[in-house]
């Protein structure tokens, strides 16, 4: 026996007027059987490109913000770098970083703990 019978269902008193609701659904019901692509594909492909074009301005509102945050972040590094008499500050060197970094003495060092807050575990067994 199949899972779905073949025969179309039969409402078992057909007396009783239908609804304005189960007709439009009944008819659309039996129009969509036929014309799939026209009563179902065709409304979700126009709801995905008119909710792309509703969606554009949100979506352009958001890097506009960001943009802002960019320029105003750059903007106060460049005061940042200039002097007062406004000429540029001193250059960052990657060399001269990189020997004054070597000319530390990194094999004589103590390890110092951190002072815990009040309340806080601090680790020791």
């Amino acid at each position: 026996m199949p899972t779905f019978s073949s025969r179309k269902f039969r409402p078992s008193s057909p007396s009783i007027p239908l609804s304005l609701q189960d007709r439009l659904g009944a008819a659309y019901r039996s129009r969509m059987h036929r014309h799939p692509f026209l009563l179902f594909g065709l409304p979700f492909i126009l709801t995905m490109v008119a909710g792309s074009f509703f969606l554009t301005p949100a979506t352009a509102l958001r890097y506009e913000r960001h943009d802002r945050k960019v320029k105003q972040l750059s903007k106060t590094e460049e005061l940042g770098l200039k002097s007062k008499d406004g000429k540029a500050g001193r250059g960052w060197d990657i060399n001269e970083e990189y020997y004054r970094l070597a000319a530390k003495d990194l094999d004589d060092w103590e390890n110092k703990r951190v002072k815990r807050l009040k309340g806080e575990h601090d680790g020791i067994l």
